[in-house]
């Protein structure tokens, strides 16, 4: 995808440039930009008349990190969860009984939440999948946007779309849930399906991601939310306007056990056949896939989304890396919402994905590294979502996204290998220097477009208010629980296809108990 331009003439002299996974940091470089794309990287570049100058003496300069997957809705539900697996926790931030709608302002304040925690943690691009049900406010989508917009970062925003209750989405509803609670819950009705094709088709209009640097994504929320009509309509917008798409995808044992009930097939061979499936598609966990799936997957060119960190906290189980490396699946990387993981920090995600992935069990030679972890969370993040030819390096032609990390900060102090020490050491608090789009929007480790603390003040206010709101509908979720959870168990005594790629050491695949 191309990128509109800034006007901004900026030159940062004498930095340890890390310019991508592959390559080793180069001492006393320069980073020339105008108007937000790169156009040298070299030692001792002149200056031009009239252009800015940052002396990043002393800073490790990278690729800023891309964050490619969460949901801002779930922001003020950071530390609220524990010892839930998917199926029940989600009941809990897209409950049964929806509280009073945010109103604008606080779904702005919401977002920054997430995005002030981007950029102190060294991220530049963000995939925000959002929900507005059941009322889907304009003026609270184009919050979010604004939010975005007025920090400074970059990103992609969805409105979270599905026309099946989402309530249903689990086998054996009619069975598990009494019927006074199904119709209590039936009354809410279907999701306005019209209206939601009308909002996709006015953001792919407006929010375009060639054009801004705030773009819309289209965003079914999967398969067994959605109806095959509706993956279909959604798929051919994205195509018609040259849009990035994402969906959720087996991310858990339960969901296995749900395309086998609901399709009779596996959910990746039901995306397939309906040709959902394309190179301009970002999966999201793909934990719970067979060797066949994963080949469909590589010969449609979509990418996966690996959510170590938010997959560990629900229980999902582990995304085999590995096998959809050597299958050629290009692999990006996410934090997930607040709500399930509690954080949005990627360098704990680029961490997780290293670590996560070393076992007693394979040989070292097949366990992931630091680098490529580091390009899983730079280069893979950004051909996931189109932008494989202008973002996630630092060279001639990409944009200036990047980030200067202090190297007189602990994480690497003794500096011997810049890059491990900064997937298995820092944590942001070497973060100094952030610019995305030839902007600065950190600076000596202050935010440069917005009055942080100002905006920490009101979002404590925002959240003391709307706290009542979020218990009271919190509560009505404990009505309904006992069933879901009588619902996840009979899902654990199913089989499910023996090919799958086993994602938790701790129990077969196959498995036929708690």
């Amino acid at each position: 995808m191309s990128i509109s331009p800034k006007t901004d003439s900026l030159i940062v002299k004498n930095a340890l440039v890390l310019a991508s996974g592959d390559t080793s940091p180069q001492p006393h470089t320069d980073i020339l930009i105008e108007q937000g794309t790169i156009v040298a990287v070299a030692a001792d570049l002149s200056i031009p008349p009239g252009c800015a100058v940052i002396d990043a003496t002393g800073l490790l300069v990278t690729p800023g990190l891309i964050n490619g997957h969460f949901h801002s809705h779930e922001h003020f539900h950071k530390g609220r969860f524990d010892n839930l697996p998917l199926e029940l926790w989600m009941h809990f931030v897209r409950p049964p009984v929806a509280p009073p709608p945010l109103t604008p302002e606080q779904v702005y304040l919401r977002t920054m939440i997430g995005a002030i925690e981007a950029i102190r943690t060294g991220t530049t691009f963000v995939v925000d999948d959002v929900n507005h049900a059941p009322h889907f406010s304009m003026e609270c989508i184009d919050a979010v946007f604004q939010a975005y917009e007025d920090i400074g970062l970059r990103a992609l925003v969805s409105v979270s779309f599905y026309d099946l209750p989402f309530y249903r989405a689990v086998p054996f509803f009619d069975e598990e849930m009494p019927r006074h609670l199904r119709e209590q819950l039936d009354r809410q009705g279907l999701p306005d399906r019209d209206r939601l094709l009308t909002i996709a088709q006015h953001l792919a209009q407006t929010r375009h991601p060639n054009q801004h640097r705030v773009g819309y994504i289209v965003a079914p929320s999967a398969p067994q939310r959605c109806s095959r009509s509706f993956l279909v309509q959604l798929g051919e917008l994205a195509n018609t306007y040259n849009l990035p798409m994402m969906l959720h995808l087996l991310e858990t044992r339960l969901q296995a056990v749900t395309g086998q009930l609901f399709h009779q097939c596996s959910m990746t061979e039901y995306l397939a056949e309906l040709g959902i499936l394309s190179d301009r598609i970002a999966l999201q966990h793909c934990v719970w896939l067979t060797p066949h799936d994963i080949k469909l997957l590589a010969q449609s060119g979509a990418s996966v989304v690996y959510n170590p960190l938010s997959n560990l906290k629900l229980g999902s189980g582990r995304m085999p890396v590995r096998a959809f490396q050597e299958a050629g699946v290009n692999i990006a990387l996410a934090s997930d919402g607040c709500g399930s993981r509690d954080s949005l920090n990627m360098l704990s995600v680029m961490q997780a994905a290293a670590l996560l992935n070393k076992s007693p069990t394979t040989a070292p030679e097949q366990w992931i590294s630091a680098e490529e972890a580091f390009k899983f969370a730079t280069i893979g993040g950004a051909k996931a979502f189109g932008f494989e030819q202008v973002l996630g390096k630092i060279a001639p032609g990409y944009r200036a996204d990047f980030v200067g990390y202090r190297l007189n900060n602990l994480s690497f102090v003794p500096l011997n290998h810049p890059l491990r020490q900064l997937v298995y050491a820092e944590t942001g608090a070497a973060v100094d220097l952030v610019v995305v789009d030839g902007v600065e929007v950190m600076c000596s480790g202050k935010l440069t477009q917005v009055n942080e603390q100002a905006l920490i003040e009101a979002i404590y206010k925002v959240h003391h208010q709307i706290l009542p709101a979020m218990q009271e509908s919190e509560a009505t979720v404990q009505t309904f629980l006992p069933y879901y959870r009588q619902i996840y168990d009979r899902c654990l005594t199913q089989p499910v296809d023996p090919t799958i790629l086993t994602p938790d050491l701790s129990q077969p695949a196959t498995g036929a108990t708690c």
